[in-house]
């Protein structure tokens, strides 16, 4: 039976990334670490080859990520590929909010509540999960099995914790800047049940991480957690 592969890669490093910031609609380019770090993975092979499409958020950061990694591409910009908006919120730490009480409604709850002037993050989930669902649909019409996404970290955990398998939530898909994870897609299971066998990660985990990679990592895990909340401990 046709299978359809589909390689989600998040985008390099920016300066957002490594001052802990909230950086959705800003469209910052990659940092020089970020190119560094994505020309240093190409060229030790941790990507896989061009695939027969290319997609990319319409933000810089994922644009040019998407050029370093293929640029022979022709890439297709799906703009609810997006990352979250976080209104009146971008640009600022966690700790430059900790005193705002609208920030503290949105850490108890952040699928419901919303920054001021943003996006929810059930709103969030909806947008770019309709999206994948259609390029999905649009991949099986036409006979493509193959595609490389290049898109934000909060877009990926969004879509593995809706349909990947094996089921986790959302903040445990956390992934490195300038890496990902391959879905396979099988047509009966995915008309059946809309879920997608995740199947490996790009590139393969490293046994040990660096410190300052740890400390991106982190800030991120902390921002995803505080704006979608851990839903497994909340239905407890």
């Amino acid at each position: 039976m046709k299978s359809y592969v589909i390689h989600l890669i998040r985008h390099g490093l920016t300066s957002g990334n490594l001052l802990g910031q909230y950086i959705g609609r800003t469209d910052l380019p990659l940092a020089p670490e970020g190119v560094a770090r994505i020309r240093e993975l190409k060229k030790q092979n941790a990507y896989p080859s061009a695939a027969q499409v290319c997609y990319t958020s319409p933000l810089r950061r994922c644009v040019e990520t998407l050029n370093l990694i293929y640029p022979d591409a022709s890439p297709v910009v799906i703009d609810d590929f997006r990352e979250c908006d976080f209104g009146d919120w971008e640009g600022k730490t966690a700790d430059e909010l900790k005193n705002d009480p609208g920030f503290a409604r949105w850490v108890e709850d952040g699928s419901r509540a919303a920054p001021p002037n943003g996006e929810s993050g059930a709103r969030f989930m909806y947008r770019v999960c309709a999206a994948f669902e259609k390029l999905v649909e649009g991949m099986m019409r036409s006979g493509t099995t193959s595609a490389a996404i290049v898109t934000h970290g909060g877009v990926i955990m969004s879509l593995l914790s809706a349909y990947g398998l094996p089921r986790a939530n959302f903040y445990d898909w956390m992934m490195d800047s300038g890496c990902g994870y391959s879905l396979r897609i099988t047509p009966g299971l995915w008309m059946r049940d809309m879920v997608a066998e995740v199947y490996a990660m790009i590139p393969p985990a490293p046994e040990h991480g660096d410190d300052g990679q740890k400390l991106v990592i982190d800030l991120a895990r902390e921002a995803a957690d505080r704006a979608f909340g851990n839903k497994e401990e909340k239905s407890t």
